[in-house]
């Protein structure tokens, strides 16, 4: 992207920066995910922070179209309507922060909401200057710090605190503020040196040979900042890099395709020195926990308070990011549905991501850390609420939240089967509308090498009885039919409470109706929950079946449960029946029977 340099930080340089930083973390997203062996050996460092840089750029694309549609074109070099620096900021900031991925994108959000601080702190001035940038940097690295609940040094806090550092020494040593290409390039030099010292601080990154996957994501970001007010990329040195370091962990990484092991230097290989120091934000341990759960939370910061302290005694990698009402929240836990039930106790999360760290994305903690290669095989599930995100997290699977009203779109799919990290991907879309979007997604996907088998569920009490049978250890083609026969020979049905009147298959409807759908057309409509439920089990039943499942909503009156459950009992004496909750899932109940 070749660009005019600029003199002064406004709004044109946050559009030049984040087009440029995305440019520069796509050409290094490789490298990153192949470095990356802390906290998470999990390979997705560079992803992430491409993920996020990607929607902090859209952010601020969308304000520069808006301006520009209300305003018309302007001169021959720019629009008439060029937004403020701080609707830039502001909007770079929020971007990132709603699209932060994994531990390091959500601290790389935060580093961008603290710069944005500054330079909105600026009011309707059209621009900065070198100390403006200067001092976005420190606000940057300091409320990154803060919002990571366990700093650990060698990280890419370490790489931020340096970047500011030398861009306050540079100017100092000048005797004036500094232009804004001064300050970029020395904190950029200052980003380098400290990459390079990483493996000296962190035992993780020298048993690996590399540097700090997220300190090198960050080093690309301020390349980028050099090249927005210079208008030349500064060459990247092969210490920070990570150079023979690097080159070290990519003839490891293709050792490990080829299924080698016992690698001098590589995670796993004994070379005589004690475990590996402690995870960034947690107690040290044999094994580290189980699940990477992520979500956005509306809350006040009184209760985020109290939410940090609660996520800590839970799990460690805890990092909370945000402000005003809105926050990112990134933790590694044994209990995902604890970590979410704490978020709805603060507030209303959504956009609930929760990852099955599998056999070779383990913590990297001790001499017992598993190679960095892909799982063989893994389920991907789209569902309603948090307790079942919950509940098929705990089975296993990736999974993706979808909140009434607001459906998955295809990229979330994609990159929910990226953390999957397998090789072979069973997607579970769990609703009939979705059908088309898992199909965009699944494409997407085997473009990139993975081999995905789409299942086509119509219901998450579908998606529930596939995974019951899912075996991984089988051949691919016969687990996609087990599970696909499963899902088929359950029957779905759900009860909502109708928002308008409508014309059903059952007759008329009237808003605040109770609606029994079975296989997605309305078969029922009733007054009363319970009533309604019991005459859509038994219509259900009556065709026979050996199993019921029921996903009680929050908003499922108190003894629905009880009530069918006894109805089972008494009618149907050869039929098991389970109960979950689902949280916050938009229908009252849910009904399987298989």
């Amino acid at each position: 992207m070749a660009q005019v340099p600029q003199t002064f930080f406004d709004a044109l340089a946050v559009r030049t920066w984040c087009g440029l930083a995305l440019a520069a973390l796509g050409r290094a997203r490789e490298e990153i995910d192949a470095i990356n062996v802390y906290p998470v050996a999990d390979g997705d460092t560079g992803t992430n922070l491409y993920l996020t840089v990607e929607s902090a750029a859209t952010a601020v694309e969308a304000v520069f179209a808006g301006y520009e549609a209300g305003s018309g074109a302007g001169g021959a070099h720019e629009p008439a309507g060029k937004p403020a620096l701080a609707d830039a900021a502001r909007a770079m900031a929020h971007g990132a922060l709603i699209g932060a991925r994994g531990n390091s994108g959500t601290i790389l959000a935060q580093l961008l909401r603290g710069m944005a601080q500054v330079l909105a702190a600026e009011g309707e001035a059209s621009h900065t200057d070198g100390r403006g940038l200067r001092l976005a940097l420190r606000r940057a690295a300091d409320s990154a710090r803060q919002a990571v609940a366990h700093p650990v040094e060698g990280t890419v806090l370490s790489v931020a605190s340096a970047a500011a550092d030398a861009a306050q020494t540079a100017v100092g040593a000048q005797g004036a503020e500094g232009d804004c290409g001064t300050v970029a390039r020395a904190a950029y030099q200052g980003a380098c040196a400290a990459l390079a010292a990483t493996p000296g601080q962190l035992a993780v990154l020298e048993h690996a040979g590399v540097v700090d996957a997220g300190g090198r994501g960050l080093v690309a970001v301020l390349a980028a900042l050099v090249e927005t007010f210079t208008g030349e990329a500064p060459g990247f040195s092969a210490v920070a890099s990570g150079g023979p370091a690097r080159e070290r962990g990519e003839r490891r990484e293709q050792k490990g395709r080829n299924g080698q092991e016992g690698r001098e230097g590589a995670p796993g290989a004994d070379d005589g020195e004690g475990p590996a120091q402690d995870c960034a934000d947690g107690p040290q341990g044999e094994s580290g926990p189980a699940f990477e759960v992520i979500y956005l939370l509306e809350a006040e910061d009184a209760a985020v308070g109290r939410l940090r302290q609660r996520l800590d005694a839970l799990g460690d990698s805890l990092v909370v990011v945000g402000g005003d009402g809105l926050w990112n929240v990134h933790v590694h836990v044994d209990d995902a549905g604890a970590a979410v039930e704490a978020g709805v106790d603060a507030g209303r999360p959504y956009r609930i991501r929760i990852t099955h760290f599998g056999a070779g994305d383990a913590h990297t903690r001790g001499s017992e850390r598993p190679p960095r290669e892909r799982v063989q095989r893994a389920v991907v599930a789209v569902v309603p609420g948090e307790g079942l995100a919950g509940l098929y997290a705990e089975a296993g699977a990736t999974t993706v939240l979808a909140r009434p009203g607001e459906p998955p779109a295809s990229g979330e799919l994609v990159e929910a089967v990226r953390r999957a990290h397998a090789r072979e991907v069973v997607l579970l879309p769990n609703d009939a509308d979705l059908r088309h979007t898992a199909a965009a997604a699944a494409e997407q996907a085997r473009t990139e090498g993975i081999r995905v088998a789409l299942i086509p569920t119509r219901s998450a009490v579908q998606g529930i009885a596939a995974l019951a049978v899912h075996e991984p250890d089988r051949r691919f083609d016969e687990d996609v039919v087990s599970m696909t026969s499963a899902a088929g020979a359950t029957r779905h049905a759900e009860v909502v409470v109708a928002e308008r009147q409508s014309w059903t298959m059952a007759g008329i409807c009237q808003a605040g109706d109770v609606l029994g759908l079975v296989d997605g057309d309305v078969a029922v409509i009733g007054s009363d929950v319970t009533a309604t439920a019991e005459t859509v089990l038994n219509r259900m039943l009556s065709a026979g079946g050996e199993l019921v499942t029921l996903v009680l909503g929050d908003e499922a009156p108190e003894g629905v449960a009880e009530r069918l459950q006894a109805r089972v009992r008494e009618a149907y004496l050869a039929v098991d029946t389970v109960v979950y909750r689902g949280g916050r899932q938009g229908a009252l109940l849910l009904i399987g029977v298989e």
